[in-house]
């Protein structure tokens, strides 16, 4: 029998520790949380003192039975949840669905962490127990019982007022309304056209180089200054009569230095960068890492903790890095000294360590075989940022070449800049990603020999339009990088705003950019014009700073909770009386109902918004929002296979269709482009065929005929190879322009890949065709409605993981 009982929150994380503590010791998991508020109202007793009703979750049921039965056993309890405030609390939380007095004398009660599951750190943190941190419980407390009343109150009004199923979070609405607010600057941005002059130059030897107008008589150019294609075409013909000099050439030194080691956030903003990962599947990738992976010699953490603030990394992990960096790249490119960062975000918990590997000499390449693909990406990515942030800076020769015309009424200045790397630096290894996807260029390009006073050839003079562009909507990766810069919310809840903002259809990710949907609009203009304090930026990041203040016990919760609440209940219940639902989902128009003439109005339905007679329910006609007259089904060549009438070509929600003339005796509908047969047949059923379909997006995807009673789907395109690895029936071709062509198997457990065409080469900045001369200003661009099939069968879901615990 076991002396002691170690409880952590996850079964993976278990094994692993077990086989560190040895037989003295059974591991055993409480599968994250074991109690929480029920989800109905009266779960917090609000006069009563902000009481909780905590209930033991029926899932976790089974699992606090058999965690009574072993601590009966033991002689020794300890409590090996996460490190952060929602691990407190979950450890607290099985004290009291226990029924065990934490001073207790049998089991003696223990609480441990731990930043990394590594047998040195394992040992080290049973060596060192401490007691439970009721402020870090309290500081959790207060936040889950203000975010129960908040959502459990704002939710149903917007049930009321808006449509029901909606819901409103005291974080959520204030990314929300980042979105959105973003979306109203995009729709209310107006271009404007500018010019710019650039020249094709070459010096005494011949050398071509670019540079570009920036100056006339000594004034600096703003970007408006040349407005239409007439004044660039005259400036074209004022420079392209006149001589061009070397006025000045000024070279100088510059070093860059790497970016920190990664944090929670940084993270998911590079991951979603670099690998094209959510944060959600970042989160549950690196959860894995951190757990626990056999790589040879039994389950160890690869990486530590990976909800944390800090940018620290421990002496240990800098005394590696040297080693590696040492060994790899030359002493040239290790630090005499490490060096030290600080974290920019607000209300950052610098506590902890950063997300580094547990061993640094666990080279990604070394251990690739042992992880599966996702895996090795973000292991390879969380690997090359902490030894980059150890490695010497880069250093750069800047050279700025400002050349002149000579002998005319009025002097023209054009400015070359040239980049040359001198020493890579941390350069070699990693540099860090940008939120508009583009690597941040290693060489700049480089300029000829150039003197002062050296006259220079045109070549060519060409004047080229621009338009102003409106702010690009948030990414997953730029709107974790707002939020954390504003201080809302904890980095490890930002994969669970950005999934609810798009569960509820308040958003969509289109090309992995935001795009705020017409109910998202409508439930943020109703929450910013009535709640303004409560989504406001600083407000909720104010909050973050007083529960941090609980969590450091100089602040207590229950004040803090009434401070918030009955104000924000005061103003709920006056809004209740002053609001209208027809206030927030119609709005007037100036247009005439064709059917009975009287007004239409803009509505407010499950598909968006809409215009429909305000006679309704005695009028129901409806129309699309762009107006116009209703384009005519056409009526296509195919027969109905239900009961032969015609069928009708028709727009729907997801493009067009074929629908059956004689709706509504006959309610049959057909994709508009048929399935196609592969001849393949179905590894998971083995009785069905593989069909090349279409989405409702439009995108191609492969999956069973035999749906929904087989659900095998796959997004590349299958082929009757079976994998030369693992011997699965199939493998898939999927071409990228990262990667170019490779053929690989479809199993996540499987990692064999091979590359049949290997991407394309960007051209060099020499290489790249001469700009064409002066254009008219593009037509507006008229782009046809994409025809994309209604499908009869769903599109295949992404595979869920594993919730993070």
């Amino acid at each position: 029998m076991a002396r002691s009982l170690v409880i952590v929150e996850s079964p993976a994380k278990s094994k692993t520790i077990e086989k560190f503590l040895g037989k003295d010791y059974k591991v055993l998991a409480s599968y994250g949380h074991i109690r929480a508020l029920p989800s109905k109202q009266g779960s917090v007793d609000v006069e009563g003192g902000f009481v909780p009703k905590y209930h033991i979750l029926p899932e976790s049921q089974k699992h606090i039975e058999l965690l009574t039965k072993e601590v009966a056993k033991c002689e020794e309890l300890l409590l090996a949840t996460d490190l952060d405030r929602e691990g407190e609390a979950i450890a607290w939380h099985l004290l009291e669905a226990l029924g065990i007095d934490e001073n207790s004398d049998k089991p003696k009660v223990k609480r441990v962490t731990f930043h990394e599951i590594t047998k040195p750190a394992i040992l080290k943190a049973v060596a060192e127990p401490h007691h439970i941190s009721r402020d870090l419980v309290n500081a959790q407390q207060a936040r889950v019982i203000l975010d129960y009343l908040v959502g459990f109150t704002l939710s149903p009004f917007l049930w009321k007022k808006i449509r029901y199923g909606l819901s409103a979070g005291r974080v959520q609405s204030v990314a929300l309304r980042l979105v959105c607010e973003r979306e109203k600057e995009i729709q209310a941005f107006e271009s404007r056209e500018y010019w710019s002059i650039e020249a094709q130059l070459a010096n005494n030897s011949g050398a071509s180089f670019e540079a570009k107008l920036n100056a006339i008589d000594g004034k600096r150019l703003d970007k408006f200054h040349i407005e239409n294609q007439q004044a660039a075409e005259q400036l074209v013909k004022e420079i392209s009569a006149l001589p061009l000099q070397v006025a000045k050439v000024t070279s100088k030194e510059k070093k860059r230095s790497p970016a920190a080691p990664f944090t929670t956030s940084t993270l998911q903003q590079e991951a979603s960068r670099k690998l094209g990962f959510s944060a959600r599947k970042t989160m549950t990738v690196a959860q894995k890492l951190y757990e626990g992976i056999d790589i040879g010699q039994g389950a160890v953490g690869l990486i530590t903790y990976m909800r944390t603030d800090s940018v620290a990394l421990s002496e240990q992990a800098t005394d590696e890095a040297r080693d590696v960096i040492t060994s790899i790249y030359g002493k040239d490119y290790a630090l005499a000294k490490p060096r030290v960062y600080k974290s920019r975000a607000k209300n950052a918990q610098e506590a902890h360590e950063a997300i580094r590997p547990t061993s640094i000499a666990n080279h990604p390449e070394k251990i690739k075989a042992a992880l599966n693909s996702d895996q090795y990406k973000l292991y390879r990515l969380i690997w090359m940022r902490t030894v980059a942030s150890q490695m010497a800076q880069a250093i750069l020769d800047a050279t700025t070449v400002d050349i002149t015309t000579q002998g005319g009424a009025v002097q023209h200045n054009f400015r070359a800049n040239g980049q040359v790397i001198r020493f890579p630096g941390f350069m070699k290894l990693y540099i860090e990603g940008t939120d508009e996807g583009n690597e941040p260029e290693e060489q700049d390009g480089m300029l000829p020999p150039l003197q002062e006073q050296e006259s220079v050839a045109s070549k060519e003079i060409t004047p080229n339009q621009h338009f102003t562009q409106p702010p690009p909507r948030y990414t997953e990766a730029s709107l974790v990088k707002i939020l954390e810069e504003y201080g809302i919310g904890r980095p490890s809840t930002y994969a669970s705003i950005m999934n609810t903002l798009v569960t509820r259809k308040y958003v969509r990710l289109e090309k992995r950019a935001f795009h705020a949907e017409d109910v998202g609009m409508v439930v943020n203009d109703l929450l910013s014009n009535h709640f303004t304090k409560y989504v406001d930026y600083d407000f909720t990041a104010n909050f973050e700073e007083e529960l941090d203040a609980v969590s450091r016990g100089e602040k207590q919760w229950k004040p803090l909770l009434k401070e918030y609440w009955e104000p924000f209940v005061t103003l709920l219940k006056q809004k209740e009386q002053e609001i209208s639902k027809a206030d927030l989902t119609t709005e007037k128009t100036d247009k005439i109902c064709p059917e009975c003439g009287k007004e239409l109005v803009i509505k407010l339905g499950r598909s968006g918004k809409f215009l429909a007679c305000s006679g309704f329910p005695d009028c129901r006609h409806t129309e699309p929002l762009e107006g116009g007259d209703q384009e005519e089904p056409e009526v296509s060549e195919e027969k109905c296979e239900k009961c032969g009438a015609p069928m009708l070509i028709k727009m729907g929600r997801y493009g067009k269709f074929l629908a059956c003339s004689a709706y509504p005796d006959c309610k049959n509908i057909q994709p508009l482009v048929k399935p196609k047969a592969l001849g393949i047949t179905c590894p998971q059923c083995k009785e069905g065929e593989l069909m090349e379909k279409k989405s409702r997006y439009g995108k191609i995807f492969y999956s069973c005929n035999r749906y929904p009673k087989c659900k095998y789907a796959l997004w590349d395109q299958p082929m009757e190879k079976p994998c030369p690895k693992c011997g699965f029936e199939l493998t898939v071709e999927k071409t990228t322009k990262r990667y170019g062509t490779v053929h690989k198997c479809p199993q996540e457990n499987c990692d064999w890949e091979v590359t049949v065409i290997p991407p394309e080469k960007k051209p060099t900045k020499a290489a790249a065709k001469k700009k064409a001369p002066a254009k008219k200003a593009p037509a507006k661009k008229t782009t046809a409605k994409k025809t994309t099939t209604t499908a009869k069968k769903k599109a295949p879901a992404k595979k869920t993981t594993k919730k993070d615990t």
